[in-house]
């Protein structure tokens, strides 16, 4: 039987780890304080927990005045990505917050299913401004060498930038990934599928675009990635846009980017979608996809497109593992070492 979190033994080992995870959370705070950001709490329990279709979310019921009354569904968040854009609207201008969120079914050395994200928005910011920003932060919080799991990046070394059509280009034989996108921003399944055979990829049975290009990604790119030198992973195929703008220059791709240090993947960000009506139609088909895939799931954020509609300022935002920071910036290995009491397996 593991030891409890909570003995004492438990905790000694982890103290070094949890100290220098206090002070990166007070550093935080303070680099983006300086930076004109304000920090803000939004709400855990929602009643829509997030609209990416993969995430499982904890479930629970609201049952007003001790018991009468209609209960009501409510969820612990997946992330507090809709409510700080919500204050965009608003006119909140830049925020951050170290919000608590939830994710059922995750739980490895690198996941826990309740976990810290670092996630801040800045209204009149460039994508390309953001991983300025974002390259400065992870400098100045972590030491200048950092290593996970037998990888070291060299944080004094200029972060790479590098697009998803070139490293499909360098690592998949050639395979033009953008090739495999409709005009209309939709994955050819035949299309990757044929172009994934001709690199020695088979296809397997019943496999769809998305779940061969997160193949290639698994297989072929993300070993790759934030190796000696961090990786920002940047221009997504629209398929993947998830809650971010397509690109007007190449509306095959999405103006997205994911951080890789120490093979370990940071963040993911957007040059954030504005537009009510694309973003409904995104939402509408993602709730069907998850209702297909795993016969559940929860409704559209009507009061997040009402927001939209009333007008939320272009800029853009990022969503960080604070506790993979806080691996990386200590030197543990799990991220149960970094958890002041951890979920017990």
């Amino acid at each position: 039987m593991p030891t409890p979190s909570w003995h004492p033994e438990s905790l000694a080992a982890r103290l070094p780890f949890l100290r220098r995870r206090a002070r990166l959370t007070a550093e935080t705070r303070a680099f983006l304080t300086a930076r004109g950001y304000t920090e803000v709490e939004t709400p855990c329990l929602v009643p829509v927990p997030g609209m990416e279709v993969h995430l499982h979310a904890f479930r629970t019921e609201y049952i007003p005045h001790l018991g009468a009354g209609e209960r009501r569904t409510l969820w612990l968040r997946t992330s507090p990505e809709l409510a700080l854009k919500r204050l965009l609207v608003a006119g909140a201008g830049p925020v951050f917050e170290l919000a608590r969120v939830w994710r059922n079914g995750e739980a490895s050395p690198r996941h826990a299913p309740e976990f810290t994200m670092l996630e801040w928005y800045h209204p009149g910011l460039s994508l390309e401004g953001l991983m300025d920003e974002t390259e400065a932060l992870v400098r100045t919080l972590c030491p200048p060498v950092v290593g996970h799991e037998g990888v070291e990046t060299d944080l004094t070394q200029p972060f790479e930038r590098i697009t998803m059509a070139e490293a499909f280009r360098r690592w998949c034989g050639g395979l033009d990934i953008l090739a495999t996108v409709t005009p209309e921003g939709e994955g050819d399944a035949a299309a990757l599928r044929a172009a994934a055979a001709r690199i020695g990829v088979p296809p397997r049975e019943g496999e769809g675009w998305e779940d061969l290009f997160f193949r290639l990604v698994l297989e072929r790119i993300e070993p790759n990635l934030g190796r000696a030198r961090a990786s920002f992973l940047t221009h997504w195929p629209a398929p993947q846009a998830a809650l971010a703008r397509r690109d007007p220059a190449e509306p095959r791709t999405a103006l997205r980017f994911e951080l890789f240090v120490a093979g370990l993947e940071l963040a993911n960000a957007f040059d954030e979608l504005t537009d009510p009506a694309e973003q409904r139609a995104r939402f509408t088909h993602d709730c069907a996809e998850r209702e297909r895939l795993y016969g559940e799931g929860w409704p559209v954020d009507e009061d997040f497109l009402a927001a939209l509609e009333h007008g939320m300022p272009a800029g853009s935002g990022i969503a960080l593992g604070f506790d993979r920071l806080a691996m990386l910036a200590s030197g543990a290995r799990r991220i149960s070492d970094v958890l002041w009491l951890p979920m017990q397996p």
